[in-house]
């Protein structure tokens, strides 16, 4: 099972295609550096809530789009669905 991380920054990733915007250029609408928001992409970083705000104003999603995304189980046992 993917971690939360990996499928968060997938759903970013598909969102930020389907809008025709580059890394660079959603970074600059959601006031962050290309390389952490391509970090984010690639589940390797775990952004805050303000960055997760941030993103989804960018993208014009609300949050609840930008988690709209597959059921996943954490290493501890808790879960999180759609």
């Amino acid at each position: 099972m993917k971690s939360i991380e990996k499928q968060f920054g997938e759903r970013l990733k598909e969102l930020r295609l389907a809008r025709g915007l580059s890394q660079e250029a959603l970074a600059f609408k959601s006031g962050m550096h290309r390389t952490y928001l391509g970090g984010i992409e690639r589940g390797e970083r775990n952004p805050s809530l303000k960055n997760i705000a941030a993103i989804a104003k960018a993208l014009e999603v609300s949050l609840s789009q930008l988690f709209s995304f597959e059921d996943w189980t954490s290493d501890t046992g808790g879960s999180f669905n759609k």
